[in-house]
């Protein structure tokens, strides 16, 4: 039985809540941690996140690991009740298809980004990020991806060469609008 699911509507607010995890953990130190760790996005994007969730036929996926159950006692049932921490999630992978006019290796031109793998601090070192990956690279199979694209950290960057992925050289440009 496999750690990982298919994030549903349901987790989107934890999708959010991941993502700000990876970001800071990017952006720790220096100019851009400060404008990175601005948290006013997220509730103008849970509505987004969400509908993109909703959509298993769409163009975007999220696998996740749901953080191990730790009950603590209840209050009056004698059940133990699920805690606020295991509700939250362990870690996210997520990715979208593209599509570009195709090319010699990827004449169909679908290709998929990986944009956001995080574990929490506390759950890392369990297999959870590469168990997501391996998810999520299915998907972009199914879908009929040619190439995946994604962007590694430096920590990240042994997970990524394990699973196959290469460092290209980069000629990326961005215009923020």
């Amino acid at each position: 039985m496999s750690v990982v699911r298919r994030a549903t509507p349901d987790d989107a607010e934890e999708l959010i809540r991941l993502r700000q995890v990876m970001i800071d953990s990017l952006f720790a130190t220096g100019s851009a941690a400060a404008a990175e760790s601005d948290t006013g996005w997220h509730a103008e994007s849970l509505a987004v996140v969400r509908n993109k969730l909703a959509d298993p036929d769409g163009d975007f996926a999220a696998f996740v690991v749901d953080r191990p159950v730790q009950p603590e006692p209840s209050q009056g049932s004698g059940q133990p009740e699920p805690s606020e921490q295991s509700r939250r999630l362990a870690a996210l992978v997520v990715g979208t298809l593209d599509y570009r006019i195709g090319r010699a290796g990827n004449p169909r031109g679908v290709i998929g980004h990986v944009f956001s793998v995080a574990t929490d601090p506390d759950q890392r070192r369990r297999g959870y990020a590469r168990a997501g990956m391996e998810a999520l690279l299915g998907w972009f199979r199914e879908r009929g991806a040619g190439s995946v694209e994604l962007n590694a950290s430096a920590e990240a960057e042994p997970l990524y060469a394990s699973l196959g992925f290469v460092r290209k050289p980069d000629p990326s440009m961005r215009l923020r609008l």
